[in-house]
């Protein structure tokens, strides 16, 4: 459990990116080790655009500064939804798969252009919410199919490697673009779930 809220932008359902997705992790799963990860459901795939807060991440540059930093996670919630109420940026972006790597896929914007505008959009919610991460300008965007509890062998490492590379060229050839829908605030109560209250929508 991890109550918390974040920006996503999840993968639209029935679309080649969701398909192809399922189809890497699957190879994941399909692991000698694979019990030494757990998984998050399908459901639950998604990018992270701009860190939320959370229960446990109650410090300065985690949270806004103008709240106590003892105020209950939904009433967080409620008031940084009327902040982005309305919010929007005029251009979209796409995204492409970087490498896999044992937790997941790391990302970035497909293109120089497209990295200029993920960044504009972090500025933007840094500037509305009120707070920007000591990660802020170097974030990672990625998308975590699994979270390790143990230790991989050094003996299973070169197996890994030879997979985690043939899911990177499976993407790359499968989908070189990878379809997200605009990006969402959500809340959560695990990371099993990211339910969308607000959708920032692409200007046309």
């Amino acid at each position: 459990p991890e109550q918390g809220n974040t920006i996503v932008c999840h993968p639209p359902r029935s679309s080649q990116t969701l398909q192809v997705l399922i189809e890497a992790r699957e190879k994941y799963l399909a692991m000698p080790e694979a019990a030494q990860f757990i998984f998050t459901p399908i459901t639950s795939l998604h990018m992270t655009l701009f860190e939320g807060v959370i229960e446990t991440g109650r410090k300065k540059n985690h949270w806004p500064d103008d709240i106590p930093l003892d105020a209950p996670i939904d009433d967080m919630t409620e008031l940084m939804a009327a902040r982005l109420e309305g919010f929007t940026m005029f251009d979209p972006f796409k995204v492409a798969i970087v490498e896999a790597r044992p937790s997941g896929l790391l990302l970035e914007g497909a293109t120089e252009g497209d990295r200029k505008v993920m960044r504009a959009w972090r500025d933007a919610f840094a500037n509305l919410l009120g707070y920007r991460q000591p990660n802020h300008e170097n974030y990672k965007f990625h998308m975590t199919f699994a979270y390790p509890i143990e230790r991989l062998e050094d003996e299973a490492l070169p197996r890994w490697q030879a997979m985690l590379d043939e899911v990177t060229d499976h993407i790359r050839t499968r989908a070189p673009v990878l379809e997200l829908n605009p990006p969402a605030f959500c809340v959560f109560e695990d990371m099993n779930h990211f339910h969308e209250v607000l959708i920032f929508d692409f200007e046309p």
